[in-house]
């Protein structure tokens, strides 16, 4: 009786392992599913959404979806750079003005701020493009510092609401309220570090002790 008992147990909990296994495998398959269509070609732009996008598992899907979104709007010169030395630049096109622009993506989680180094890479591979604009566009936000050190740079900033509100213009078939948003002016800071009172660039102020201590040690 107790080996019968016993049989029926290690037979009920292999079949629960099998189900939990199938239903992992399941979930993971439709997972990589639902990942893998944003990099089909034929995939219906107009129907993603900022859901979509939170849910890429990486920025190559984020990439290739704002690559595409430039094509529909009507945008020249667009090309996805390679994703290995792009210099820092994940997405290049040219404005309704004429102007190259060049694009950093940075697909990231929400409670998740893009840091200063975004800025610093798609402003520095300006050159290299050819490009008199640098944009940076996250479905998340910003950190304080990345906002200023882009406003003295001139690099616009597409945070998560702005992105939002192009693809609801694309979706509603508004070229032109899209592009005004992709093309707005960025947001300028026009102090220099050196004239910034204490409130303002409080990341860049000088370091007076640094100076005490160099003068310190050269006066030896």
């Amino acid at each position: 009786m107790e080996v019968d008992l016993m049989i029926y147990i290690l037979f009920v909990f292999i079949v629960v392992v099998i189900i939990a296994l199938s239903l992992w495998v399941l979930s993971l398959a439709r997972k990589q599913k639902k990942s893998a269509v944003l990099f089909e070609e034929n995939y219906d732009l107009k129907a993603i959404t900022i859901a979509d996008i939170d849910r890429m598992e990486d920025g190559s899907g984020f990439e290739m979806y704002l690559y595409r979104l430039l094509i529909e709007l009507g945008y020249s010169g667009v090309y996805k750079t390679l994703g290995s030395r792009d210099f820092g630049a994940d997405v290049v096109f040219t404005d309704r003005e004429g102007v190259r622009n060049v694009i950093q993506a940075k697909r990231y989680s929400i409670e998740y701020p893009v840091g200063i180094s975004a800025v610093q890479e798609v402003f520095s591979c300006m050159r290299y493009y050819k490009a008199k604009k640098a944009i940076v566009i996250t479905s998340s936000h910003f950190t304080e510092s990345c906002e200023t050190l882009a406003g003295i740079n001139f690099v616009k900033l597409i945070d998560r609401t702005d992105l939002i509100h192009v693809i609801e213009a694309f979706k509603d078939g508004d070229v032109i309220k899209a592009r005004d948003i992709i093309e707005g002016e960025p947001r300028m800071i026009l102090e220099s570090w050196s004239e910034a009172n204490s409130n303002t660039l409080h990341e860049v102020r000088k370091d007076y002790k640094a100076e005490k201590y160099v003068k310190k040690v050269m006066s030896k």
